[in-house]
């Protein structure tokens, strides 16, 4: 078998990310905008309503903006590589593309993105890693 191609994001930081998107993906529509409760009253259900000033959605989005380049790219190439736009035969290609298509909005394109940490782990699975590696992480 060839040799993987060298990942600039850690397994770490993008297993951070499959976690994170895997909390924010969870969250549903409002569903009581004008609750005048308060959240011991309505059981926390508003904790997973989907909100402009979602803390889950903040946290992901300085994650990703505060990753270098180099980490951004990779990010996007594994996601396209998770979905099924290429395979780890072509990473490279996969990642040149990525490359031309890299701008400031990379967490808006890939929190935009339906199943994201499903795409991002399918990626990291075929780089030989698995998400019970960093069960631990904090």
């Amino acid at each position: 078998m060839a040799e993987l191609p060298t990942l600039s994001i850690s397994p770490e930081k993008a297993y951070f990310i499959v976690a994170k998107a895997r909390q924010f993906d969870a969250k549903d529509g409002v569903t009581d905008p004008d609750s005048g409760s308060n959240s011991s009253d309505d059981g926390m259900r508003s904790v997973l309503e989907d909100l402009p000033d979602d803390p889950v959605r903040a946290e992901l989005v300085s994650f990703i903006h505060d990753l270098n380049d180099d980490e951004q790219i990779d990010l996007v190439a594994l996601t396209w590589l998770g979905r099924g736009d290429g395979d780890i035969e072509n990473w490279d290609e996969l990642r040149a593309e990525a490359a031309r298509a890299h701008n400031k909005r990379t967490a808006t394109y890939l929190l935009g993105m339906p199943m994201l940490a499903d795409h991002l782990e399918e990626a990291l699975s075929k780089f030989g890693h698995s998400a019970e590696e960093f069960e631990d992480m904090p």
